[in-house]
């Protein structure tokens, strides 16, 4: 289910324009994925990686932009699996901050979903608008799933429930535990920045989020 590619060069499409590689980095949440992905299904956190930062949707309690900006490939919390090339953008790496800083703010943690607006249908929505093309579908297939079925969920997680709006990805513990329906921990935190949805001019655009 997808292999690893790398490289991160700007190179000329057919007009001469220079365009840039998008690329999808897709992370275990428990180590049962690896039975799990031979059915088509897991469970996944994904990241979209672009100009050398790597870009997410996580939950928090608070009406602001629950974006965040990590290192590529080392998102805490999560067992990198592999990484996707999706297609390339012609945004500049200043074009594309301002891009992402607008995107943000229609990405507010505190109406984070685990079923219906999750950190994989953010990463489909960017990599749709930055290469016309969505994220291979068996990364949050158990999603939709639980879409289709959604009267056999539990109460809590139904799409109609507003109680499920700070439910997070299940996220390892520690190198051999899981964890579910949590917010992020400051420990995790703390590695993690957050995109303002501030005016888009700004100098400072990425901020470390608050404990």
């Amino acid at each position: 289910m997808g292999g690893a590619v790398s490289g991160s060069a700007a190179v000329g499409d057919a007009a001469g324009a220079a365009t840039y590689p998008v690329m999808l980095n897709v992370y275990d949440l428990t180590p049962i994925n690896n039975y799990l992905h031979w059915c088509g299904l897991g469970i996944f956190h994904s990241a979209v990686e672009v100009h050398g930062s790597e870009y997410s949707f996580g939950a928090h309690d608070y009406p602001s932009s629950g974006v965040f900006e990590v290192e590529p490939k080392n998102c805490p919390g999560f067992i990198y699996r592999c990484t996707i090339f999706i297609g390339r953008t012609s945004l500049s790496p200043m074009e594309f901050r301002e891009f992402i800083q607008r995107m943000a703010s229609e990405y507010h943690g505190d109406t984070y979903h685990l079923i219906s607006k999750n950190c994989n249908h953010f990463t489909d929505d960017l990599s749709t608008r930055l290469t016309g093309k969505p994220i291979p579908g068996w990364v949050n297939r158990l999603a939709r799933l639980g879409a289709f079925c959604n009267c056999l969920l539990p109460e809590s997680m139904r799409l109609e429930s507003t109680e499920t709006k700070n439910i997070a990805d299940c996220r390892l513990s520690d190198g051999s535990h899981t964890t579910s329906n949590d917010n992020f921990d400051e420990d995790d935190l703390e590695d993690k920045h957050l995109l303002p949805t501030s005016s888009v001019g700004e100098d400072a655009i990425v901020k470390e989020v608050h404990r």
